[in-house]
């Protein structure tokens, strides 16, 4: 790779071949210049979210991968997507695609709008995609400002983590539920959703895979924990279900048996003080809604639950289309305002662009493990603009 032009900078992407061969590498990319309502952002922290690995790496195992150097410092790292992935991916064969759905940084140009203008200088959270990128040219609503004091790594997950947990309340209550069910409960999404339901006294069962994920959640004040690990798992979710009455459950790991379990343990729930007998079970609807993918395998559903039930998929991003402009812009303020309370992130660590390519780094990294996330400083150990 030739030293950077001043305007060039680099940018990570992925590529996925026919043949199932992955490619990650770096790329030099024109540094934009801002069109009129948009601002160019030195992109400062990018959080390495499951989302972003599963765009990164397509699947395919990093313990595997090879380490090459097409050029002198041009890093890449080759891996095989399975054939079962593969399917899948049809659409992007051939099309080398940057990866990094948010982050934050400095203004450092604006377009010629008054509002592109009053974020010159000034620190802000960007979504928008490729923002494993030295810098990143978007439109003013693609940003939030962020609070006096607050850094770039402060504000690097204030969109899909904080804007999930308030969507999955929002959700709630606009289906007419009254508490919460929420697996992977330790993450960092976990820990906010618990302090938002803390705060609005809203009852959420905490399913957890160790006793140190449910020890943190208790330090930090939540009520129900269960652990699937248990040998009294079910007994204990049932309990937990009976006294909140939650009827709604948000999925992280998305394959295997627990999905089925959490209706299960929704219908003896119910009926541990029903109304009347029916052969069709509760009439009370239950539902899981299945928002992340960290079981790859198939949802196993046993029908034990009557026939008053659902399972689906939930995103963030149809979530705030559907519910518009307007209230997707008030709980960005709500972000904004609580950005170091409420919906506080911690990191295990920093890599650069170039430390991103490094194997013994991608092993860490890419674990979707509670604790093990990583924010990607694309201009760590670069030259760059002012």
């Amino acid at each position: 790779m030739t030293p950077s032009d001043p305007r060039t900078a680099l940018q990570l992407r992925s590529l996925v071949k026919s043949s199932g061969a992955l490619e990650v590498s770096l790329t030099q990319v024109p540094i934009p210049v801002p069109k009129d309502n948009e601002v160019l952002v030195r992109i400062e922290a990018a959080p390495i979210n499951p989302s972003d690995l599963g765009l990164l790496f397509a699947g395919a195992d990093m313990l595997q991968a090879v380490q090459e150097e097409a050029a002198p410092n041009d890093p890449r790292v080759s891996a095989r997507v399975p054939d079962g992935a593969l399917r899948g991916m049809t659409a992007r064969f051939g099309i080398s695609m940057p990866v990094g759905n948010e982050g934050a940084g400095v203004v450092i140009e604006t377009g010629s709008s008054a509002a592109a203008r009053a974020l010159k200088g000034k620190t802000v959270a960007v979504l928008g995609g490729a923002m494993y990128s030295q810098y990143r040219s978007v439109p003013t609503e693609q940003c939030l400002l962020l609070p006096d004091g607050a850094t770039a790594t402060d504000g690097a997950s204030s969109f899909v983590n904080p804007l999930t947990a308030l969507g999955m309340v929002e959700t709630m209550r606009s289906e007419g539920h009254t508490a919460l069910v929420h697996t992977a409960a330790a993450s960092n999404l976990g820990q906010m959703l618990n302090r938002i339901c803390i705060k609005e006294q809203i009852a959420l069962v905490n399913i957890v895979r160790s006793v140190s994920q449910a020890d943190l959640l208790r330090s930090i004040g939540a009520a129900y924990i269960c652990d699937s690990t248990a040998p009294t798992f079910m007994q204990d979710l049932i309990g937990a279900l009976t006294t909140t009455g939650a009827t709604l459950a948000f999925d992280a790991i998305g394959g295997g048996k627990l999905a089925g379990q959490i209706l299960t343990c929704m219908e003896a729930a119910l009926n541990a003080k029903p109304t009347q007998y029916s052969r069709y079970g509760s009439p009370i609807h239950k539902q899981v809604y299945v928002y992340g993918g960290l079981s790859v395998g198939p949802i196993e559903l046993h029908r034990n639950f009557g026939f008053a039930w659902g399972v689906g998929g939930w995103l963030v991003t149809p979530f705030l289309q559907k519910i518009g402009a307007a209230a997707t812009e008030r709980l960005k303020q709500r972000v904004a305002a609580e950005l170091k309370t409420t919906f506080a992130s911690h990191y295990a660590g920093e890599v650069s662009l170039t430390e991103a390519l490094d194997l013994r780094t991608i092993a860490v990294y890419s674990k979707a493990s509670t604790g093990h996330k990583y924010l990607i400083n694309p201009n760590k150990g670069t030259s760059r603009i002012p």
